[in-house]
């Protein structure tokens, strides 16, 4: 279908990350262009009712997985959809939404692949797959700022969850174009940033990023590395960005991914790509991030040029 939207999946656990790398793709590609919707205003149940009926928002039953599918459906042929909103501070449903589809639409949570119908309408699929470690991190800090939960109330509810994460979230990562894991470094100072190991699985055509590597120049301490691995039993390449990486080190890698798009340079100058709070709530800049973004962006580029 000719001038169909491009819809990207994301996909991962509770606080992977998924918003915040959310956030850059849809600044790169211009907030008017683009449509996000999260796969949680699909609960069946509200917050009081899957606490008396012992059931976690990680279970496909708990999700109306069959709409979902229906809506992506919908979007891909670019019609709109009357879409649930469900509140995560009340735990509660608020009124529907309409929905038109822009020329890109990204759909972010955590039972994305879990149909056939869902993965046939994504254009890109992408995986979010922290360490453990970081993501209770991050999940304790974003429930106790904007939920109102204690860390014990959210360590407790992790706790739960736990089966349901193993059974129903992560193997949702075979389903994937590229696998997304950011990471600490070695050595864990006050100011380091988090290092990316991104999965480049032979699904979807990458760039090439050993040829851009080498154009990129030698460094000492190299911060971008290309290397072959197998993921989920398969083979795939794997491409690093450390979280010390400088400008001119990721620059080359920048400008290929830039070139896709009509307003290269001002794309890889857009000053949210990229941005992270840091532990006392400032704002950092992440090189990591932004190759992160700015692949995925490439991809749903690529796509609608095809």
């Amino acid at each position: 279908m000719v001038g169909r939207p491009i819809i990207l999946g994301i996909v991962g656990d509770s606080a992977a990350g998924k918003t915040t790398l959310t956030r850059g793709i849809a600044q790169i590609l211009g907030p008017e262009n683009v449509t996000v919707i999260c796969t949680d205003d699909y609960h069946r149940y509200d917050r009081k009712q899957r606490a008396e009926i012992g059931i976690t928002a990680l279970h496909p039953d708990c999700n109306y997985l069959d709409i979902i599918q229906q809506h992506l459906a919908l979007l891909r042929t670019g019609q709109p959809i009357l879409k649930p909103i469900y509140n995560h501070k009340t735990g509660g449903f608020d009124a529907p939404e309409y929905i038109k589809p822009q020329r890109f639409v990204i759909v972010e949570g955590l039972l994305g692949f879990s149909t056939r119908g869902m993965r046939d309408a994504y254009d890109v699929k992408v995986y979010l797959a922290p360490p453990e470690p970081l993501r209770t991190r991050w999940k304790v800090k974003r429930d106790t700022a904007k939920r109102g939960y204690s860390e014990q109330q959210v360590l407790a509810e992790m706790e739960k969850r736990e089966p349901d994460s193993d059974n129903f979230i992560r193997p949702q990562r075979r389903w994937a174009d590229m696998v997304v894991s950011f990471y600490p470094p070695e050595q864990v100072t006050q100011d380091a940033q988090l290092n990316v190991r991104l999965v480049l699985r032979p699904t979807i055509p990458h760039p090439d990023f050993l040829d851009i590597i080498k154009r990129s120049g030698t460094h000492a301490e190299p911060a971008v590395r290309l290397d072959l691995d197998r993921d989920m039993g398969k083979p795939v390449d794997v491409l690093e960005v450390d979280g010390h990486a400088t400008l001119e080190q990721v620059q080359e890698l920048q400008n290929a991914l830039c070139s896709e798009h009509p307003n290269g340079n001002e794309m890889c100058n857009n000053v949210e790509i990229g941005k992270v709070a840091g532990t006392t709530g400032e704002t950092l800049q992440s090189y990591p991030l932004a190759i992160s973004q700015l692949l995925i962006t490439y991809h749903m580029l690529k796509e609608s040029k095809a």
